[in-house]
């Protein structure tokens, strides 16, 4: 990789650990569920609009942006509402990479490997040591949710997966754009009946005041920087790099998170969610970089295929 596009990487580890300030922002003003649909609207009208839908069956679409846009942001943003530390969101949320190998192998038939059983296993050990850590201050529930959100971005995962098995070729940028007109309806449906037919549109409203625009700043990072740049910049090196290469840059995102929220928001983790945190990204990094073995022939010759890994994981 070039030092050029190793600056690339850095910068999108840079966005989308920001991006959880933003969304901590922006849950400060707006209710979660208008906040999540309001994210993909302001995505979706360009898109319908100027986009040109990717040659990708609308199941995978939608299983795409039901897991990744409506399950893992409806989880994410409740959690931080009810309490889930900034910095440590961005951390539990890589318990991602793990459910998608296991989704992998339960909805796909993948094969999952020792090194990815024991990557799994040792994630599922940070997580309980944060678990532990969180229950001592009997604030378990927004860790669930959290771990809720990140099984929702699994399956979203699996949707994108099966979108590049069917319709090679596409344009994923394009699909990453798509998904955002999947979310908005659904969203503020679930909002009208939790938070409120109108509660949402008056924090909009009341978001165009002087002490208000702060959420507008916050919801415009999201959408333009975080979103369309981040996922932009991480397409393009997903094309030029294998999977195995660009992917561990994502484990440095809840580094960012966590000094983040302690730079700006005061929050200081405890010693035990750290730690924690340390065992959930070495075990997710074992379980999403093993690679098959070459299998070898004694009697014929032939080209080995290259494996070629797929786009698993975007921005929160």
């Amino acid at each position: 990789m070039t030092n050029r596009d190793r600056l690339l990487g850095l910068t999108v580890v840079l966005l989308w650990g920001l991006n959880f300030l933003a969304i901590r922002v922006g849950l400060d003003h707006f209710p979660p569920f208008f906040f999540a649909g309001l994210r993909f609207a302001v995505i979706a009208i360009p898109v319908l609009l100027f986009i040109p839908r990717p040659r990708v069956r609308w199941r995978w679409i939608l299983l795409y942006g039901i897991g990744f846009g409506i399950l893992q942001f409806a989880f994410l943003f409740t959690a931080m509402r009810v309490g889930m530390p900034t910095g440590l969101a961005s951390l539990v949320l890589q318990s991602s990479a793990p459910f998608t190998v296991l989704l992998g192998a339960l909805l796909l038939r993948e094969r999952i490997r020792p090194v990815q059983m024991a990557g799994i296993a040792v994630a599922v050990a940070g997580m309980a040591v944060i678990g532990w850590d969180r229950l001592a201050h009997a604030t378990l529930l927004p860790v669930l949710l959290t771990l809720a959100g990140g099984l929702g971005w699994a399956f979203g995962n699996i949707g994108a997966r099966q979108a590049g098995s069917d319709s090679p070729g596409f344009n994923p940028l394009h699909l990453t754009l798509w998904i955002a007109v999947i979310p908005p309806l659904p969203m503020f449906a679930l909002s009208a009946l939790t938070e409120g037919p109108t509660t949402g549109w008056r924090a909009l409203g009341d978001s165009f005041s002087g002490t208000g625009w702060p959420a507008l700043v916050a919801l415009a990072y999201i959408a333009i920087l975080a979103t369309i740049v981040g996922s932009g910049l991480w397409t393009f090196l997903m094309g030029r790099y294998p999977a195995g290469m660009v992917a561990p840059f994502s484990l440095l995102v809840p580094v960012v998170g966590i000094a983040a929220a302690w730079a700006f928001l005061g929050e200081t983790p405890s010693a035990a969610s750290l730690i924690g945190g340390v065992i959930v990204i070495a075990g997710a990094f074992a379980a999403t970089s093993a690679r098959p073995k070459p299998i070898p022939s004694a009697d014929v010759t032939e080209p080995e295929p290259v494996a070629v890994g797929s786009a698993e994981r975007l921005v929160a």
